[in-house]
């Protein structure tokens, strides 16, 4: 019979490395919260470049060891997708067995569907239960950002997977309401009652918080990628809007990668770099960054995989006291910024529609103490201690 004071041990998979920003935000920094309860057991995939930062590797480390989380990473394939993938969840199946026959592992928690790939294999054999965290519709992800054909091979086995997950799983963790509501109309789930949790893309609070810096133009705050389900072109015609209407006012654009493709489109709208500042920051600095900013943007294209998205984000705008001109059709956004009164929403992509988002958005940016409206928001719907305490929630139903 199992000890009721010995603690519970998990097994924590994740695809996405834990030296990116996200799996430092939406990985770790849960995990640094749960190993107060949980003996927690990480396995990761990380990226090449990442690993030969020595610097980040040394920081990272140190934490997870502070934090007592026993960390295993292999190294993630890119090359030959197809190829790559299969062979990592080999790996990963076989690193985990490792893995469960040295320790008493009571759950496995997994993150997103690669992930689950080997979570389902470990439940099969080994018999833990185990959490399918599904992160959104990723089969649906990669063909609305142009990846994959739909019904392709591809797709149809990521979708068959899908299905196994959902009707094997043990608890199902979605990032939003939509979401939920979209898998129950799924013919074959109609006749199961699922166990559900929707836990948004929470942010760390005591980290992205207002700092009360003096601000001197108006800035317009650009944070992460620009591509795939991102319409970057049309956060760059509401700059255009923007300047119309406040000359002097500049765009803070932080991402890593994508510098080449933002000054080409840049260069195409005619926009002069003078009041543009495009840099790259490491995680530990995209609050410092966030809270010289006004108003944040992004527009992610209403695609049917975006109903189950939170942008990481809008939690780190608001938590940062900064509101947010985003668009319709994302997740549960378009209800939060009603509710909350924290966001402009547009329909469409139009210039009309562009030139009323940055209307509104001046007007809310104007509205008193609009900064704690923006945090206390965030505080409400998006703080790191309410998604690990779901998480803790959802371990203690399972035995």
């Amino acid at each position: 019979m199992p000890n009721p004071l010995q603690k519970k041990s998990v097994l924590y998979i994740t695809y996405d490395g834990i030296l990116e920003p996200l799996g430092q935000s939406q990985v770790l920094a849960y995990l640094e919260e749960l190993s107060h309860e949980y003996n927690i057991f990480l396995l990761s995939f990380e990226k090449k470049l990442d690993l030969q930062n020595k610097d980040l590797y040394e920081k990272l480390n140190q934490r997870i060891t502070t934090s007592k989380i026993n960390w295993t990473y292999l190294n993630y394939h890119h090359k030959l997708s197809a190829i790559s993938t299969t062979w990592d969840i080999f790996h990963g199946i076989m690193r985990s067995i490792k893995i469960i026959r040295f320790n008493n592992i009571n759950i496995i928690h997994s993150r997103s569907y690669v992930s689950s790939v080997i979570a389902l294999v470990l439940k099969r054999v080994f018999k833990i239960p185990f959490i399918f965290d599904m992160r959104g519709f990723w089969a649906n992800e990669r063909v609305d950002g142009g990846l994959w054909k739909k019904n392709s091979f591809l797709y149809l086995l990521a979708k068959w997977f899908e299905k196994k997950f959902l009707l094997n799983a043990d608890h199902i963790v979605s990032l939003t309401h939509a979401g939920i509501s979209a898998i129950k109309n799924f013919d074959y789930l109609k006749h199961h009652n699922l166990k559900f949790s929707v836990i948004p893309t929470c942010a760390n609070l005591d980290f992205f918080k207002p700092l009360n810096l003096k601000k001197g133009s108006f800035t317009l705050g650009y944070v992460g990628s620009v591509g795939l389900w991102y319409d970057f072109d049309a956060a760059l015609i509401c700059f255009q809007e923007l300047k119309n209407r406040v000359p002097d006012s500049n765009f803070l654009i932080i991402n890593k990668h994508e510098h080449d493709f933002i000054k080409d489109r840049i260069e195409f709208y005619g926009l002069s770099m003078d009041s543009i500042k495009l840099i790259s920051a490491d995680f530990d600095q995209i609050a410092l960054f966030i809270n010289q900013m006004d108003a944040g943007i992004f527009f992610i294209k209403p695609l049917f995989s975006k109903q189950a998205s939170a942008p990481t984000k809008l939690a780190e705008f608001l938590g940062c006291g900064v509101p947010c001109l985003s668009n319709h059709g994302i997740g549960d956004m378009s209800e939060i910024f009603d509710k909350y009164k924290v966001g402009i929403a547009i329909d469409n992509f139009s210039e009309m529609e562009c030139k009323r988002g940055v209307d509104e958005l001046l007007k809310l940016t104007k509205v008193e103490n609009i900064s704690h409206i923006c945090s206390l928001a965030a505080e409400k719907i998006f703080s790191l201690k309410t998604g690990v305490q779901s998480y803790k929630e959802i371990y203690e139903t399972l035995n």
